[in-house]
Protein backbone atom coordinates (compact mmCIF):
# COMPACT_ATOMS: atom_id res chain seq x y z
CA UNK A 1 0.00 0.00 0.00
CA UNK A 2 3.03 2.36 1.13
CA UNK A 3 4.60 1.61 -2.46
CA UNK A 4 1.63 2.60 -4.23
CA UNK A 5 0.90 5.49 -2.80
CA UNK A 6 4.77 6.74 -3.35
CA UNK A 7 4.12 5.33 -6.86
CA UNK A 8 1.12 7.73 -7.18
CA UNK A 9 2.99 10.46 -5.57
CA UNK A 10 6.03 10.49 -7.80
CA UNK A 11 3.61 9.84 -10.93
CA UNK A 12 1.64 13.32 -9.95
CA UNK A 13 4.75 15.61 -8.92
CA UNK A 14 6.40 14.32 -12.18
CA UNK A 15 3.01 15.95 -13.94
CA UNK A 16 3.85 19.00 -12.58
CA UNK A 17 7.20 18.95 -13.77
CA UNK A 18 8.58 21.02 -17.01
CA UNK A 19 5.15 22.59 -17.32
CA UNK A 20 7.18 25.83 -18.02
CA UNK A 21 6.83 27.19 -21.56
CA UNK A 22 4.53 24.60 -22.52
CA UNK A 23 0.94 25.48 -23.69
CA UNK A 24 -1.58 24.92 -20.88
CA UNK A 25 -3.27 22.99 -23.42
CA UNK A 26 -1.05 20.30 -23.55
CA UNK A 27 -0.25 19.72 -19.33
CA UNK A 28 -0.86 16.44 -17.79
CA UNK A 29 -3.91 16.02 -16.46
CA UNK A 30 -3.44 16.70 -12.88
CA UNK A 31 -2.30 20.21 -13.23
CA UNK A 32 -4.88 21.20 -16.10
CA UNK A 33 -7.51 20.00 -13.26
CA UNK A 34 -5.87 22.10 -10.27
CA UNK A 35 -5.56 25.11 -12.67
CA UNK A 36 -9.32 24.82 -13.79
CA UNK A 37 -10.55 24.67 -9.80
CA UNK A 38 -8.31 27.35 -9.43
CA UNK A 39 -9.71 29.70 -12.32
CA UNK A 40 -13.06 28.25 -10.83
CA UNK A 41 -12.23 29.62 -7.52
CA UNK A 42 -11.11 32.73 -9.34
CA UNK A 43 -14.39 33.36 -10.65
CA UNK A 44 -17.01 32.38 -8.00
CA UNK A 45 -15.07 34.94 -5.79
CA UNK A 46 -15.07 37.94 -8.36
CA UNK A 47 -18.56 37.39 -8.53
CA UNK A 48 -19.53 37.30 -5.26
CA UNK A 49 -17.31 40.13 -4.18
CA UNK A 50 -17.87 42.20 -7.75
CA UNK A 51 -21.98 41.05 -8.09
CA UNK A 52 -23.73 38.50 -5.72
CA UNK A 53 -22.76 40.03 -2.41
CA UNK A 54 -24.72 43.30 -3.31
CA UNK A 55 -27.51 40.92 -4.59
CA UNK A 56 -27.53 39.25 -1.51
CA UNK A 57 -27.28 42.78 0.97
CA UNK A 58 -30.53 44.11 -1.82
CA UNK A 59 -32.18 40.78 -0.78
CA UNK A 60 -31.64 41.31 2.98
CA UNK A 61 -32.93 45.17 2.59
CA UNK A 62 -35.99 44.25 0.24
CA UNK A 63 -36.65 41.24 2.76
CA UNK A 64 -37.10 43.80 5.90
CA UNK A 65 -39.23 46.31 3.92
CA UNK A 66 -41.72 43.27 3.34
CA UNK A 67 -41.95 42.52 6.92
CA UNK A 68 -42.20 46.06 7.06
CA UNK A 69 -44.74 46.44 4.58
CA UNK A 70 -46.60 43.92 5.96
CA UNK A 71 -46.70 45.16 9.87
CA UNK A 72 -47.68 48.38 8.25
CA UNK A 73 -50.43 46.66 6.43
CA UNK A 74 -51.91 44.91 8.79
CA UNK A 75 -52.04 48.33 11.33
CA UNK A 76 -54.21 49.99 8.75
CA UNK A 77 -56.57 47.01 7.90
CA UNK A 78 -57.24 47.28 11.24
CA UNK A 79 -57.90 50.69 11.14
CA UNK A 80 -59.84 50.65 8.05
CA UNK A 81 -61.72 47.33 10.00
CA UNK A 82 -62.06 50.09 13.17
CA UNK A 83 -62.99 52.96 11.06
CA UNK A 84 -66.52 53.22 12.01
CA UNK A 85 -65.98 52.82 15.61
CA UNK A 86 -62.93 55.30 15.34
CA UNK A 87 -65.45 58.36 14.02
CA UNK A 88 -67.49 57.41 16.54
CA UNK A 89 -65.57 57.63 19.35
CA UNK A 90 -64.11 61.09 17.38
CA UNK A 91 -67.84 62.13 17.22
CA UNK A 92 -67.72 61.38 21.33
CA UNK A 93 -64.71 63.15 21.82
CA UNK A 94 -65.10 66.36 19.68
CA UNK A 95 -68.71 66.67 21.40
CA UNK A 96 -66.95 66.06 25.22
CA UNK A 97 -64.09 68.94 23.88
CA UNK A 98 -67.10 71.21 22.61
CA UNK A 99 -68.81 70.97 26.75
CA UNK A 100 -65.82 71.24 28.31
CA UNK A 101 -64.85 74.58 26.31
CA UNK A 102 -68.37 75.87 26.90
CA UNK A 103 -67.33 75.88 30.77
CA UNK A 104 -64.72 77.98 30.00
CA UNK A 105 -65.18 81.98 30.10
CA UNK A 106 -64.33 84.37 27.40
CA UNK A 107 -61.78 87.00 27.72
CA UNK A 108 -64.64 89.30 28.83
CA UNK A 109 -66.27 87.07 30.55
CA UNK A 110 -63.25 86.81 33.41
CA UNK A 111 -64.38 89.97 35.22
CA UNK A 112 -67.60 88.23 36.23
CA UNK A 113 -66.05 84.83 37.25
CA UNK A 114 -63.61 86.68 39.54
CA UNK A 115 -66.42 88.49 41.10
CA UNK A 116 -68.57 85.27 41.10
CA UNK A 117 -65.10 83.59 43.46
CA UNK A 118 -65.43 86.52 45.52
CA UNK A 119 -69.30 87.09 46.26
CA UNK A 120 -68.96 82.78 46.77
CA UNK A 121 -66.69 83.94 49.95
CA UNK A 122 -69.35 86.33 50.95
CA UNK A 123 -72.10 84.52 50.67
CA UNK A 124 -70.47 82.48 52.87
CA UNK A 125 -69.69 84.42 55.46
CA UNK A 126 -66.22 84.76 55.13
CA UNK A 127 -63.53 87.69 55.24
CA UNK A 128 -61.24 88.39 52.91
CA UNK A 129 -57.65 89.01 53.79
CA UNK A 130 -56.52 88.62 50.24
CA UNK A 131 -58.01 88.34 47.21
CA UNK A 132 -54.85 88.88 44.25
CA UNK A 133 -55.31 87.92 40.57
CA UNK A 134 -52.32 87.12 38.64
CA UNK A 135 -50.71 87.64 35.58
CA UNK A 136 -52.63 85.77 32.84
CA UNK A 137 -50.46 82.68 31.29
CA UNK A 138 -51.35 81.76 28.20
CA UNK A 139 -50.93 78.27 27.48
CA UNK A 140 -50.77 76.29 23.69
CA UNK A 141 -54.77 76.03 23.93
CA UNK A 142 -56.20 77.81 26.85
CA UNK A 143 -54.98 80.52 29.07
CA UNK A 144 -55.37 80.72 32.67
CA UNK A 145 -55.31 82.73 35.95
CA UNK A 146 -54.20 82.46 39.26
CA UNK A 147 -55.55 84.42 42.70
CA UNK A 148 -53.99 84.45 45.77
CA UNK A 149 -56.71 83.79 48.59
CA UNK A 150 -56.53 84.29 52.10
CA UNK A 151 -60.22 83.89 54.05
CA UNK A 152 -60.96 83.52 57.52
CA UNK A 153 -64.27 81.78 58.78
CA UNK A 154 -65.10 78.76 60.37
CA UNK A 155 -64.86 75.24 59.54
CA UNK A 156 -68.19 74.57 57.70
CA UNK A 157 -68.46 78.03 56.02
CA UNK A 158 -64.85 77.06 54.63
CA UNK A 159 -66.27 73.46 53.73
CA UNK A 160 -68.97 74.97 51.97
CA UNK A 161 -66.63 77.59 50.31
CA UNK A 162 -64.83 75.27 48.44
CA UNK A 163 -67.61 72.93 47.28
CA UNK A 164 -69.17 76.08 45.75
CA UNK A 165 -65.86 76.84 44.35
CA UNK A 166 -66.40 72.99 42.77
CA UNK A 167 -70.42 73.75 41.22
CA UNK A 168 -69.14 77.00 39.41
CA UNK A 169 -70.53 77.33 35.77
CA UNK A 170 -67.12 77.68 34.95
CA UNK A 171 -63.91 76.14 35.97
CA UNK A 172 -62.29 77.25 38.86
CA UNK A 173 -59.87 75.07 41.31
CA UNK A 174 -58.46 75.22 44.35
CA UNK A 175 -54.50 75.06 44.62
CA UNK A 176 -51.87 74.68 47.67
CA UNK A 177 -54.80 74.78 50.46
CA UNK A 178 -52.99 75.64 53.77
CA UNK A 179 -55.92 75.89 56.77
CA UNK A 180 -54.47 77.32 60.19
CA UNK A 181 -56.30 77.51 63.11
CA UNK A 182 -56.66 81.15 65.31
CA UNK A 183 -58.59 82.36 68.08
CA UNK A 184 -62.25 81.66 68.92
CA UNK A 185 -61.95 78.74 66.46
CA UNK A 186 -61.64 80.84 63.80
CA UNK A 187 -59.94 79.51 60.92
CA UNK A 188 -57.34 80.57 58.03
CA UNK A 189 -57.70 79.39 54.34
CA UNK A 190 -54.54 80.27 52.59
CA UNK A 191 -54.68 78.91 48.40
CA UNK A 192 -54.68 80.04 45.06
CA UNK A 193 -57.45 80.13 43.22
CA UNK A 194 -56.92 78.94 39.46
CA UNK A 195 -59.77 79.86 36.65
CA UNK A 196 -59.08 79.42 32.90
CA UNK A 197 -60.61 80.58 29.46
CA UNK A 198 -60.20 80.18 26.05
CA UNK A 199 -58.12 82.28 23.73
CA UNK A 200 -59.69 84.83 21.77
CA UNK A 201 -59.23 84.51 17.92
CA UNK A 202 -56.00 86.81 18.15
CA UNK A 203 -54.59 85.02 20.80
CA UNK A 204 -55.14 81.59 19.09
CA UNK A 205 -53.49 82.69 16.01
CA UNK A 206 -50.41 83.93 17.73
CA UNK A 207 -50.14 80.84 19.47
CA UNK A 208 -50.06 78.64 16.63
CA UNK A 209 -47.63 80.95 14.75
CA UNK A 210 -45.57 80.17 17.86
CA UNK A 211 -45.81 76.50 17.86
CA UNK A 212 -45.00 77.03 14.32
CA UNK A 213 -41.99 78.83 14.25
CA UNK A 214 -41.19 76.32 17.47
CA UNK A 215 -41.30 73.60 14.89
CA UNK A 216 -39.23 74.99 12.15
CA UNK A 217 -36.60 75.41 14.49
CA UNK A 218 -36.37 72.34 15.75
CA UNK A 219 -36.67 70.83 12.43
CA UNK A 220 -33.71 73.43 11.29
CA UNK A 221 -31.86 72.34 14.31
CA UNK A 222 -32.07 68.94 13.74
CA UNK A 223 -30.64 68.93 9.99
Amino acid sequence: MDINLKEIGAQLSAQFQGLAGRHPGLWPLAPRVLCAIGVMAGVVALGYFGYWSTQFEDQERLAQDELRLREEYKIKMAQAINLDALQVQRVQVDQYVERLQKQLPSKAEMAALLSDINQAGLGRGLQFDLFRPGQVVVRDYYAEQAIDIRVNGSYHDIGAFAADMANLQRIVTLNNMALTAGKDGVLTLDAVAKTFRYLDPEEASAQRKARADKAKLAKGAAK
